[in-house]
C-alpha cells in the first residue's frame, strides 16, 4: 500500500470507538465448528483486531497483519481486554512475503482496499501460506454494493463476483460459496443492508 493509502487508513482508525465495531464479522463467527483448537491463523489487513481476537478466543494461535500502527494499537487494547493472546504484525500488503504452508486458517474479511493487480497477489499469497487440509474463509461485497452505499468502495473492479472466485481458487476445494443481500452492523463502517459473497475453501492435503 502507498504512504498515503496507510496515512489514510490511520485517520479513519484515529476514533475512540471501533470503526468496524468490536464484534468478530458475522460469517467468520459461524465458521466456529470448523476451527480447531491449537491450530495456527492468519488474520489479513486485520485491522483494529475484532476478528483475530475472536480467532485467539476460539483457542488458535493468531497473527493480526495489518498496514495501520493506529489500527494495531487498537487491537492490542482490545486482544488485552477480553484476555486474548494476539500476536500483531505491521507489514505492507503490498509486499509482505506470505510464508509457505505456515497456517491451518486464513481469514481475510472485508479486504477490499486491493485493486486487480495487488488482489491477485494476496490471493496467490494467502493460498501458499495455507498448510496442506489448511482452511480460507473470505468475505466480501459483490458490485450491487455499489448501490446499497453502505461500506466498502465505491470502485466496482475491487469488488467479488462468484465467477470470480471460483476462478481465483480454482486450485482450492470450494466448500461454500454463497452470493446474498443481508443487514449488517459492524460499527459506523458497515452498516446497513449490504450485498455480500462468502467463500469456504480448503486446500488440498
Amino acid at each position: 500500500m502507498s504512504d498515503k493509502q496507510t496515512s489514510d487508513w490511520n485517520t479513519r482508525y484515529a476514533r475512540e470507538d471501533y470503526l468496524f465495531g468490536e464484534a468478530p464479522n458475522a460469517f467468520l463467527a459461524a465458521q466456529a465448528p470448523r476451527l480447531k483448537a491449537g491450530g495456527t491463523a492468519l488474520a489479513v489487513a486485520d485491522g483494529e483486531g475484532r476478528n483475530g481476537v475472536w480467532l485467539a478466543q476460539q483457542g488458535l494461535d493468531v497473527l493480526s497483519l495489518d498496514s495501520s500502527a493506529v489500527a494495531q494499537d487498537k487491537a492490542r487494547r482490545l486482544a488485552q481486554a477480553r484476555g486474548a493472546p494476539l500476536r500483531l504484525e505491521l507489514g505492507d500488503l503490498a509486499a509482505w512475503e506470505f510464508p509457505p504452508a505456515r497456517f491451518d486458517v486464513v481469514a481475510a474479511i472485508f479486504i477490499q482496499f486491493a485493486g486487480p493487480a495487488l488482489r491477485a497477489r494476496l490471493f496467490e499469497g494467502m493460498k501458499r501460506t495455507l498448510k496442506p487440509g489448511g482452511l480460507l474463509l473470505l468475505e466480501g461485497y459483490r458490485p450491487e454494493q455499489i448501490a446499497y452505499g453502505t461500506g466498502g468502495p465505491r470502485v466496482v473492479e475491487n469488488l467479488y463476483t462468484e465467477a470470480m472466485l471460483r476462478e481465483a481458487f480454482a486450485d482450492l476445494e470450494i466448500v461454500e460459496l454463497k452470493a446474498y443481500d443481508a443487514e449488517i452492523e459492524e460499527g459506523a463502517g458497515h452498516k446497513g443492508m449490504s450485498a455480500l459473497i462468502d467463500l469456504v475453501a480448503r486446500k488440498p492435503a
